[in-house]
């Protein structure tokens, strides 16, 4: 339709300076401009002196060029990658803890196994559940475990890397082929 505007959620790779503070302060970029980020996950890269953000933003082309802008102009920033949609690999991790007794405790185990995730504690009134996957499968299981009472639920956010031989390093060779 004429008019509408793309709507779509973008993962930013961002190599940030490690050091206290980073972190705050590209959260208040995003504050400020009253761009709202639906997933943040920060770690430290091979390089101890370098931290990754993936963030994730829903907006249009326009919305995405300021918020690189912006982010660009913060001093401990030092790389910033849009990647491109389909040529990724992104993973969530969720732990989700969910009440179970005795009627109930075979039929979310079967509900793990389908959904390749992990039970990684057991209480009398509790499971709970490790699972890694698509934000979608992660989504997924956690409707289907609802009914039975989901009494916590802790999710890390996207974490993503580009797919083959595409990296991205602090360096200014941004495209490296690791077979040479």
């Amino acid at each position: 339709m004429k008019g509408e505007v793309d709507m779509a959620k973008h993962i930013l790779s961002v190599l940030v300076e490690n050091h206290a503070g980073v972190l705050s302060r590209v959260a208040g970029l995003f504050s400020r401009r009253g761009f709202n980020i639906d997933s943040l996950a920060v770690g430290v890269t091979e390089n101890p002196e370098v931290s990754r953000m993936t963030i994730v933003v829903e907006g249009d082309e326009y919305i995405i060029e300021q918020v690189s802008k912006q982010l660009n102009k913060l001093i401990d920033v030092i790389k910033i990658k849009r990647l491109d949609r389909h040529e990724f690999i992104s993973r969530e991790l969720a732990l989700i803890k969910v009440a179970s007794n005795a009627a109930t405790r075979s039929e979310i185990v079967q509900l793990v196994e389908i959904f390749r995730a992990k039970i990684v504690d057991v209480s009398k009134t509790t499971l709970t559940i490790e699972a890694s996957g698509s934000e979608d499968k992660v989504s997924a299981l956690e409707d289907l475990l609802r009914p039975f009472g989901i009494k916590e639920i802790v999710r890390t956010g996207v974490i993503a890397i580009e797919r083959g031989n595409r990296i991205i390093k602090a360096t200014n060779n941004e495209e490296s082929d690791t077979n040479g």
